[in-house]
């Protein structure tokens, strides 16, 4: 199993984009996505730099993808 990338805030709501994620709202730097098909919900905090390994683990999580889900929807 590969390993988790470290990616940047920018780059994981672009991945969710693909995947059929809406941005919903945000409140505060907090960006808020649904997927309209699966149900799913997952916020996505917009700051700088890059995101925590768990982080972007919980957001996989909540989004209901894997890793490699996750490296074949990145730029």
């Amino acid at each position: 199993m590969p390993k988790i990338p470290r990616i940047s805030a920018e780059r994981m709501r672009r991945a969710l984009l693909r995947d059929g994620f809406i941005e919903h709202h945000q409140k505060g730097s907090h960006l808020v996505m649904v997927h309209p098909e699966r149900h799913r919900r997952t916020s996505v905090p917009m700051h700088p730099g890059t995101l925590k390994v768990s982080t972007i683990h919980k957001i996989m999580v909540e989004a209901g993808l894997t890793v490699e889900d996750l490296i074949r929807l990145l730029d």
